[in-house]
Parts: C-alpha cells; sequence; structure tokens
C-alpha cells in the first residue's frame, strides 16, 4: 500500500452462541466506540423456535469515537470479525478493553481476515 491509500476501514462481525441481551451488550461497545449500521436502540431478538440465531453488523473503524468501557456479559459470546488486517485489529483492541477476549482462530488472505475471538466479562 502506498501513501495515498487508506487501509480498509469497514469490519463485519457476526455473533453466535449467545443471548439476545449479551449481542446487544457487545454491539453497544461497538457503537459508541465507532459508526455501526446498528443504532443503540437496534435491540437483537431471538429466532422464532430455538433455532441459533446469527446477528451480524457492519462497523467502520475510521474514526474512533469513545474508548470502550468494560461490559458486563452473562455469558460467553463468540465473534466471527472480518475485514481488512488494520480494521479488524483496531475493533479487536476496542473488543479487549471491554472484555476478555480469547483467540479461537484466524483465516488470512491477501488484504482481508477473519478472525474468532470468544469474548467473555472480565
Amino acid at each position: 500500500m502506498d501513501s495515498t491509500q487508506q487501509p480498509a476501514t469497514q469490519v463485519v462481525v457476526e455473533l453466535s452462541g449467545c443471548s439476545a441481551h449479551d449481542a446487544h451488550a457487545v454491539f453497544r461497545v461497538l457503537g459508541r466506540s465507532f459508526a455501526s449500521d446498528r443504532t443503540d436502540d437496534d435491540v437483537p431478538h431471538d429466532a422464532a423456535g430455538g433455532r441459533p440465531t446469527v446477528w451480524t453488523s457492519t462497523i467502520d473503524v475510521a474514526e474512533l469515537r469513545a474508548e470502550a468501557e468494560p461490559m458486563h456479559l452473562t455469558a460467553p459470546v463468540m465473534a466471527a470479525v472480518q475485514g481488512g488486517y488494520w480494521a479488524v485489529d483496531r475493533l479487536r483492541d476496542v473488543l479487549a478493553a471491554a472484555f476478555a477476549v480469547e483467540d479461537e482462530g484466524m483465516a488470512a488472505g491477501d488484504q482481508e481476515k477473519e478472525v474468532e475471538l470468544r469474548l467473555a466479562s472480565r
């Protein structure tokens, strides 16, 4: 990348294996720190019939609006995070300020990577 190119700033976040309450807590942290396609009152809801639910949001990490503060989760949350290397790392840093974060896996490409993160309360 030369000095005239800007890094990709959009990251797709998918949350699974958690309650709607915990998904909302993660999205609130991200939405307060960065621009998001979810509003603060966009509360996730469980799917009917007890089927597994995956919640998705696109986060733009170009500008940090506020530092993340620790947030309580009732149980661990699995987060799949996909985007450019710089953007994914920046988003992970914000998550690490709010939660205990464990790397569960990574797939890397030329310009993007996907990481699997396990988020829990500190």
